[in-house]
């Protein structure tokens, strides 16, 4: 019988959530620099869904491919899991960074997120401006209705070095022009990167491994409440607002739940109670090795999270049953 804490999922949730990722990297890692995101992102989802369904659940997606008439498989309101265990949310992302995956670049992820039902924000497939940071630092060290300059400068007195030992990351888009040269004019350093904002936001967390500090920019809505639980679960803190900048992004949003367009989500606000979190690497990355392929085995490298007892656990396994991701 699975191990339920007095507060709670069940612990043996944390081990069956590796599985869950492993499955989807090794199935997207198979169309590594293939040039094919569709079918990278195809292989992730549908291996992702099948080991999902082994598990003891009554899972809804909150966070997912998509709204139902867009995604086939693991939409948003979609049921998963054998029926049997505790109602409860899932954010997910199979693959991402479809783009960096089918170039064989740095840092794709298979990611997944789980919390108590009513737990996750339930967010509209939009923009979201964030900034975040990792464990170690007092409530309200970044503000996101600050400049990016005192935001900086805040960080580097609460870290005790001076800004140009501080490194943000930052989406390289046209949009990010501004916040950019604001960030450089500070004298701190950038990590500009591609795709993949979860992997971005996740990198604050062991800034002395990735030599990432903070992250800043406008991502995805998705992205935000994934990255959110991981922060929950490290001790991180992550501030979020969505753009919701037409009339029908504004109607999509209040038939989610969302009445005030213009709030602020704090980490506390898009990941709630106990959540446990887990990503696998798909390509080479900072914190992350991706997925390696032998003759008699597959090697993948994950890292497992859980918030209530602030577990970060690294998973480096050697699979010699090759038939289990056939």
């Amino acid at each position: 019988m699975a191990k339920r804490d007095a507060a709670g999922l069940d612990r043996i949730l944390t081990m069956e959530l590796v599985r869950v990722t492993e499955r989807a990297a090794v199935a997207a890692a198979r169309l590594r620099g293939r040039g094919d995101e569709k079918a990278a992102d195809q292989v992730a989802v549908d291996a992702m869904r099948a080991e999902l369904n082994r598990l003891a659940i009554k899972g809804t997606v909150v966070i997912g491919e998509g709204e139902r008439d867009e995604a086939p498989m693991l939409y948003i309101g979609e049921e998963v899991g054998d029926g049997e265990g505790p109602e409860v949310d899932i954010a997910l992302d199979p693959l991402e960074g479809t783009t960096i995956c089918a170039k064989n670049l740095p840092n794709a992820l298979a990611v997944i997120a789980i919390a108590e039902k009513g737990s996750l924000l339930f967010a509209p497939d939009v923009y979201m401006d964030k900034i975040a940071v990792g464990p170690g630092y007092a409530d309200g060290v970044i503000n996101i209705d600050a400049s990016p300059e005192d935001n900086i400068r805040s960080l580097a007195k609460a870290k005790g070095v001076p800004v140009t030992e501080i490194t943000a990351c930052i989406l390289d888009r046209p949009r990010h022009a501004k916040l950019i040269d604001a960030v450089r004019g500070t004298g701190a350093a950038i990590r500009l990167i591609g795709d993949g904002d979860v992997a971005g936001v996740i990198h604050t967390t062991n800034p002395e491994e990735t030599g990432i500090d903070i992250y800043m920019g406008t991502g995805g809505a998705p992205e935000g409440v994934l990255a959110a639980a991981a922060l929950r679960c490290t001790g991180g803190q992550i501030q979020g607002r969505l753009i919701l900048d037409t009339p029908e992004k504004v109607a999509r949003a209040a038939k989610m739940g969302i009445s005030d367009p213009n709030k602020i989500y704090r980490t506390e606000e898009m990941a709630r109670g106990d959540v446990l979190f887990a990503a696998t690497g798909v390509t080479d990355g900072n914190m992350l090795a991706g997925v390696k392929f032998d003759r008699n085995f597959i090697t993948t490298d994950t890292i497992v999270l859980r918030s209530s007892s602030r577990t970060v656990r690294s998973i480096k396994a050697r699979h010699q049953d090759l038939e289990k991701f056939q």
